[in-house]
């Protein structure tokens, strides 16, 4: 093979793909359809700030892949479309765990910058976004994302009184917190002393019908693919497959990996045997960028539920103290976050030695643990 065809194949055009940015995950589409209630509801949050009071504090809920962090995206840009009076701070919570990282997200929209990472108390860079927000006369409104994983590492508390307290150290200062929960069976629970400040407006995404996904799906692939690259039938199949798997994303990934699937063998068309492979390749993906969320010990831990199928949790606390020398406590959060995340199940059975055990059951096994991680 000589030069020339490599260099054909860098410079390949051909394509099913009328703009591939339509299918990234983090496309915000132009229209949002079937949220207007709940875009409604944001927005009687947020709209006394742009008179000048104070903005409202929100719990936004439902499964995964609503809409829910598209619809809180795209109130936030049209908010600081129509005035300056408002500082809007999206934090994915997943990336974002720790107070400090939290807080220097909120430093670079209102200062301008990221605070260095050492050598800089956070009192100092605390006391920078609310001078500035004094300064500028505006009103911060700041949406956790994922919030439930600030929980894991008792983090929120502090985070959020920090956050909605803020009046008293800087007087005139207005604030509001957006909480997005994707764990429709997480329960949360707050200190005394910020559960009396964050009494939120509770907002419910409830899951797209089948209808609505495949409305949602073909309109991705008329922006995103040349005609005629999908019929109806295909596009009914991959809306099933979503609806079956209850996670939009999977179905947006889904046509595009058939799309990419098509075009590796050439094909004009996308194809049942398309998307068949497609569905291997996506299922595998989500898992994968399930397990980088996992810090050291949590992945350890899901490795050893994964060997064994299902274990009762005084046993795998033995092991798991033996090999990782953490707490009781620690243990115990692990696994409320690999349940969170739905890597395992747990069933409460009988009595243990701190009261009621639970048996541990792994949704997967470790050939497929061990296949995602290598993706």
């Amino acid at each position: 093979m000589g030069r020339k065809y490599f260099k054909d194949l860098l410079m390949y055009e051909e394509t099913l793909f009328k703009d591939d940015r339509i299918f990234d995950l983090d496309y915000i589409p132009k229209d949002f359809n079937y949220r207007n209630t709940q875009l409604s509801e944001i927005a009687f949050c947020l709209r006394p700030a742009i008179k000048g009071g104070r903005p409202a504090n929100a719990m936004v809920t439902g499964p995964p892949a609503t809409g829910k962090t598209t619809a809180i995206k795209l109130m936030f840009e049209e908010i600081e479309n129509q005035t300056d009076k408002i500082a809007c701070v999206h934090i994915n919570c997943q990336v974002h765990t720790s107070k400090f990282s939290v807080f220097s997200q909120i430093h670079k929209k209102i200062v301008g910058h990221l605070p260095p990472e050492t050598g800089v108390p956070f009192s100092r860079v605390y006391d920078r976004i609310f001078k500035k927000l004094l300064k500028d006369n505006k009103s911060l409104v700041v949406a956790l994302d994922d919030m439930n994983y600030l929980f894991y590492d008792r983090y929120v508390n502090d985070i959020l009184y920090q956050i909605l307290r803020a009046h008293e150290l800087y007087p005139g200062v207005k604030t509001a917190i957006v909480g997005v929960i994707s764990d429709v069976e997480f329960n949360y629970k707050l200190d005394m002393r910020i559960s009396s400040a964050y009494k939120p407006r509770s907002i419910f995404f409830q899951p797209y019908s089948k209808k609505e996904i495949k409305s949602i799906l073909e309109d991705r692939a008329k922006l995103g693919l040349y005609p005629d690259v999908i019929s109806d039938d295909i596009l009914e199949l991959i809306a099933n497959h979503t609806f079956d798997g209850g996670d939009l994303r999977v179905g947006i990934e889904l046509l595009r990996m058939s799309t990419l699937n098509a075009e590796t063998e050439a094909s004009k068309i996308i194809d049942v045997k398309h998307v068949e492979a497609a569905l291997s390749t996506s299922q595998l993906m989500n898992l994968s960028n399930i397990l980088q969320t996992l810090d050291t010990g949590e992945l350890e831990l899901m490795k050893m539920i994964s060997k064994v199928d299902k274990m009762q949790s005084g046993e795998l606390f033995k092991i798991f103290e033996k090999n990782r020398k953490e707490s009781y406590t620690k243990f115990y959060r692990s696994l409320d976050k690999l349940e969170a995340l739905r890597l395992i199940d747990t069933k409460f059975k009988g009595k243990g030695m701190k009261g009621r055990t639970r048996e541990i059951i792994a949704r997967f096994m470790m050939d497929e643990i061990n296949k995602a991680l290598e993706k």
